[in-house]
């Protein structure tokens, strides 16, 4: 898939620069930075889910040996 993207200019060179400083093309760049925001606004909605449903039933359960004294 070809995916075109209008920038102004400084945009632009900020993009190539930091692509390079971490020895990727622009296209590299840009894709796993999508990624990561994608998995990042996953993340953040999985917790946002997981502490209502702990708010409403705030029981916990210890790991096993969590308790243990040593």
């Amino acid at each position: 898939m070809i995916i075109s993207l209008r920038l102004p200019d400084e945009d632009a060179v900020l993009f190539r620069k930091y692509a390079e400083l971490n020895n990727m093309n622009l296209s590299e760049m840009i894709r796993q930075t999508v990624l990561a925001r994608i998995e990042e606004d996953f993340d953040l909605e999985t917790y946002r889910k997981a502490l209502e449903e702990f708010k409403q039933n705030p029981e916990t359960i210890p790991l096993e040996g969590e308790n243990d004294q040593a």
